[in-house]
């Protein structure tokens, strides 16, 4: 197991709602709620900020509602 290194920060986290169903909209917009780990309307999942992350938001930024 990696250790932690003295003095590093923790990384900001943000929290990301769905908001709206993915019914009627594209298969791959579907996926990729499903990859962040967002299940049904109104459920939150809590995911770093990164790259990847805000990549995924935005695809499907009308979908969901990001809080940090």
């Amino acid at each position: 197991m990696a250790k932690k290194a003295a003095g590093t920060k923790t990384a900001k986290r943000l929290t990301i709602t769905l908001r709206k169903s993915t019914i009627g909209f594209n298969k791959t917009q579907a996926k990729t709620v499903e990859g962040m780990g967002l299940r049904r309307i109104n459920h939150s999942v809590e995911l770093l900020d990164t790259p990847a992350t805000r990549g995924m938001i935005l695809k499907v930024r009308h979908l969901v509602e990001v809080s940090e």
